[in-house]
């Protein structure tokens, strides 16, 4: 049996040498579950710099259902926009289950295909095998596509109609959150010395 997961005609450097002008489509839940799956969290200004690996940027996405009343989550949506992100955000939907979701692929699907003469690469970090027609119909338009996700959350689909795909499981190492400070929790100043606890 043929083995074509390293058979490729152009080494690693080759491929990242020629990626022109990149944009990254990051759907934020899909990669908030990996990092659970993997038991890591993601350095998001490291995995910037992971991504784009010197390319020239055009614009790096993070899409994600919000929730208004949770303050963490709007602080790091905060922090985002003012370290290289463009966020984009619908509400979160409660689901009759109780649970809250939104669906964001055809806003990611979208971009992706109006900036598509904008950019040389795309780098897709997801693995909804909704976005495979997508990433087939940009490809059509001239456009390079990465996918970067969790191999066992991700569709077989959308691997084979990208032209490169990266699992996370190999790059955690180099994304992940290091703890400077032993876990030290911070404290907004409001709290530090007034008795209140987390």
């Amino acid at each position: 049996m043929l083995n074509f997961e390293n058979d490729s005609a152009f080494t690693p450097e080759q491929v990242i040498e020629n990626r022109g002008r990149v944009a990254i489509f990051i759907d934020g839940s899909n990669l908030f579950y990996a990092a659970l799956q993997l038991g890591i969290e993601i350095d998001y200004t490291k995995l910037l710099c992971r991504l784009t690996e010197g390319s020239r940027l055009l614009r790096a996405f993070f899409y994600t259902g919000v929730d208004r009343t949770n303050e963490k989550q709007q602080g790091f949506l905060l922090w985002m926009r003012r370290n290289g992100y463009r966020v984009i955000s619908k509400e979160l939907v409660q689901l009759p289950d109780g649970s809250k979701k939104a669906n964001l692929d055809v806003e990611i699907a979208v971009d992706m295909m109006a900036l598509a003469g904008s950019y040389d690469t795309a780098i897709l970090v997801s693995g909804d095998g909704d976005l495979a027609y997508a990433v087939d119909a940009a490809s059509y338009r001239g456009v390079r596509v990465e996918v970067v996700s969790l191999r066992s959350m991700t569709s077989d689909h959308l691997i084979n109609v990208a032209d490169r795909y990266v699992d996370l499981e190999a790059i955690k190492e180099e994304i992940q959150k290091i703890s400077r400070n032993g876990g030290y929790t911070y404290r907004p100043m409001s709290a530090v010395g007034m008795g209140i606890e987390d």
